[in-house]
């Protein structure tokens, strides 16, 4: 599987451990940046790269890292196409991806230390979407909604 990756200053350190055991693991990894620690930094730089790559199918699933996962969060939902939940719990990790074919996986560096960290990426990466109806009606709204001028979404 080929799987994007990006952070800022927050999310640095837990992004470069977190790639090398992607690539350990017999992943094909694509680093968005930073690809140095640099202080002041600002997460969309590398989060809006990396959603919209999901988004054309340059790979199949992102992991978007900041301080506390909520900013790389928000800039990947903006991107069309792409379903970004903040997870830091093992059932959201696969139920995300399960019901709400989650594509892209937002996480703290700050706020979540290294293995779970692995632990939460690995049952991401290994769920599977489950195809249901239900799953697919919900999943085919928000598609809906994004195809609207913004006028029509706020009424």
């Amino acid at each position: 599987m080929r799987v994007g990756i990006g952070s800022d200053h927050g999310g640095f350190l837990l992004k470069e451990r977190v790639a090398d055991q992607l690539r350990g693991a017999g992943y094909e990894v694509v680093d968005f940046g930073a690809h140095q620690l640099t202080a002041g930094d600002d997460y969309p730089d590398y989060i809006i790269p990396l959603a919209r790559a999901v988004a054309c199918g340059e790979v199949e699933r992102g992991i978007a890292l900041c301080g506390s996962g909520v900013g790389a969060s928000i800039a990947a939902n903006k991107v069309a196409g792409v379903r970004a939940g903040l997870i830091h719990d093992v059932f959201s990790a696969h139920q995300g991806v399960e019901d709400d074919d989650m594509n892209v996986f937002s996480l703290g560096g700050q706020v979540v230390g290294p293995a779970l960290a692995w632990e939460l990426i690995e049952t991401f990466l290994t769920a599977r979407f489950s195809g249901a109806e239900r799953h697919q009606r919900r999943i085919n709204k928000v598609r809906a909604l994004e195809q609207q001028p913004l006028e029509l979404q706020v009424r």
